[in-house]
C-alpha cells in the first residue's frame, strides 16, 4: 500500500465535507507531476487529507476508492481524478510548521514542494507524522 498527501482549502472543500460526503472524487488537479501521482494511485492506498491556505494542517486520512479515470470538468482530457472515502480524523492536526521543524520530515514531498497539491509520503514519514496527530499509523 502507498501513501499519499492531497491538500483542499478548507473553504472550497473541507474536512467535515469530506466527512458527511462520505465519498468524493478528486478532481481539479492541473499540474502535471500531482496528476502523475494521481495516476500512481491504487484501491486501498491511503492520503493525508491536508486543509491548504487555511489551516496548514494534516486533518485527516482518506483511502483511495476507485483508481484513476478522465476528469469530466476537463474538456481537453489531459487530467484525471481518483475517488476517496474517509477514514478518520487526525484527533490533534499536525501543522506544515510543526513538520518543517522535524529534521526526520525535512525531505518530505510537502515540505520540500509545498506547492504541490498531491505528493507521497514513505512509509516513515506516514508513521512520524500520525504519531505527531495522535492517530494509528495502521489506519
Amino acid at each position: 500500500m502507498a501513501r499519499w498527501l492531497v491538500k483542499s482549502e478548507p473553504f472550497k472543500y473541507s474536512w467535515d465535507r469530506m466527512v458527511a460526503d462520505g465519498v468524493t472524487h478528486w478532481d481539479g488537479v492541473r499540474n502535471h507531476q500531482a496528476s502523475n501521482n494521481l495516476k500512481a494511485m491504487r484501491i486501498g492506498d491511503r492520503a493525508f487529507f491536508y486543509h491548504s491556505n487555511e489551516g496548514l494542517a494534516v486533518v485527516g486520512v482518506v483511502e483511495v476508492a476507485r483508481e484513476y479515470y478522465p476528469d469530466p470538468s476537463d474538456p481537453a482530457g489531459r487530467f484525471g481524478i481518483v475517488d476517496v472515502r474517509a477514514l478518520a480524523p487526525v484527533p490533534v492536526p499536525v501543522t506544515l510548521k510543526q513538520m518543517k521543524a522535524d529534521p526526520a520530515l525535512e525531505g518530505m514531498a510537502l515540505v520540500r514542494q509545498s506547492r504541490l497539491s498531491v505528493c507521497p509520503v514513505t512509509d516513515e514519514e506516514w508513521a512520524l507524522v500520525c504519531r505527531m496527530g495522535g492517530i494509528d499509523p495502521a489506519v
